[in-house]
């Protein structure tokens, strides 16, 4: 199987890394030769021109660059026909995500949508109890999402802001976990700390309540900055049993019941890619069986496009202060 990687940035990197005991070659381009080159000798790769991806015969391919780029580069590989793998987002409107998946549906492309947190082993297996039914009638979801450094100048230039970028994995979560779309949000935001962020209209705090089409209602916390550490955990409750995925000694919580401080927060995680280091693996993985044709697409299109359009909703209801139906963000 032959991969080609679009992007030798840090997500390019991890992506690479991981396929490189699945596959027999991997050609990677970069808009910097320089990262491409170095990133290739590191794993016994093959740097090639970026203006030159398309003409090399591969298998799949891995999108990895910034944002910004995904839509215009989606355009060029659906025409080709092979599996791909394109990191969150497809785009930041519902607009260019509706013409992605059109062109998704004429050609029949499969494409792969980078939410790797489906791919962490607790809230896989809080996925499955739900399923099942091992928990009942599901009452109440919390979300934590706490960043443990403030996002630097250039990443917020083209983030689209705490809702598109950071909460967009959790409405993934949410529709994914209770199988059912989000009908109503109620968001608030603010900057408390970290002034960059006013510059672009942005927070470094947030809070959603959201409420399912199957009536689940769940709380969303965000925070860009968590002085202990990363820490993305949820807690679930259902008739029959309550689970708490990503609560384990690492997660950066600070007890103070008696005998708690000996048993959490230790080596906490550091960022993202150590929190979730496992669950992209096991994403890149459910890639090559994608593109080997032995399993389904695990996270389709449009999981992006409803994830995007409760991010918008949220940001039609810290603008008007009020409850907003999902059903009225439409692309324009």
């Amino acid at each position: 199987m032959r991969i080609a990687v679009i992007g030798a940035g840090r997500m390019g990197a991890i992506r690479v890394e991981d396929l490189r005991p699945l596959v027999e070659d991997i050609i990677i381009a970069n808009r910097t030769p320089a990262t491409a080159l170095e990133l290739a000798a590191r794993f016994d790769a093959t740097a090639v021109d970026f203006d030159s991806i398309l003409d090399h015969d591969v298998e799949g391919y891995i999108l990895a660059t910034a944002t910004d780029a995904h839509a215009g580069l989606l355009r060029e590989l659906i025409s080709r026909g092979k599996p791909i793998l394109c990191e969150k987002p497809i785009a930041l409107t519902l607009a260019e995500n509706d013409a992605i998946i059109e062109q998704v549906n004429a050609t029949g492309t499969p494409v792969q949508i980078g939410f790797q947190r489906r791919f962490d082993s607790g809230i896989a297996e809080a996925q499955r109890l739900i399923a099942t039914g091992a928990l009942g009638t599901l009452y109440a979801m919390h979300l934590i999402a706490h960043d443990h450094q403030p996002s630097t100048i250039e990443f917020l230039e083209g983030s689209g802001g705490i809702f598109r970028d950071l909460h967009v994995h959790d409405f993934d979560l949410i529709r994914w976990l209770t199988a059912s779309d989000i009908e109503t949000v109620y968001a608030t935001k603010a900057v408390r700390a970290h002034e960059q962020y006013s510059t672009y209209g942005d927070a470094d705090t947030s809070l959603i309540h959201a409420v399912t089409a199957g009536g689940v209602q769940v709380s969303v916390s965000g925070t860009r900055h968590d002085p202990v550490g990363h820490d993305v955990h949820m807690e679930i409750f259902g008739s029959l049993d309550s689970v708490a995925p990503g609560v384990n000694a690492r997660t950066p919580l600070r007890g103070l019941d008696t005998g708690a401080a000996t048993t959490m927060n230790i080596d906490s995680y550091r960022g993202f890619v150590d929190r979730f280091r496992d669950a992209f693996r096991g994403e890149t993985t459910a890639f090559t069986e994608l593109v080997a044709g032995t399993r389904d697409n695990p996270c389709p299109p449009d999981s992006a496009r409803e994830a995007l359009r409760v991010a918008l909703a949220c940001e039609v209801s810290v603008e008007q202060k009020r409850p907003v139906r999902v059903t009225e963000i439409v692309a324009r």
